[in-house]
């Protein structure tokens, strides 16, 4: 079954809002700590689904499903973004 198309909208929108913060994250000094980034992103993200958790529409079936690829395409999101972080961490 299909998303219904304003989950689909908050979904896309969430992922948008996301990268853009994950992009505007500067790494300079002083440094974090990978460890101490994993908890910031897992943070930010647990936010959004937060957020996000209100403004989806449906039954909750729909809705479970919605907060459920929200979830996965901000993970995905957040991994790229640790995975450049740990890149960086590596070359300093």
């Amino acid at each position: 079954m299909a998303l219904l198309q304003t989950n689909k909208d908050l979904i896309s929108t969430g992922m948008k809002e996301f990268n853009v913060l994950l992009k505007q994250q500067v790494f300079n000094d002083p440094l974090v700590s990978e460890e101490a980034m994993v908890t910031v992103v897992n943070d930010w993200m647990n936010l959004y689904i937060n957020y996000y958790k209100r403004q989806v529409t449906g039954e909750q079936e729909e809705q479970d499903r919605a907060l459920q690829q929200l979830q996965q395409e901000l993970n995905t999101l957040a991994n790229n973004f640790l995975d450049k972080y740990r890149t960086f961490l590596k070359s300093h």
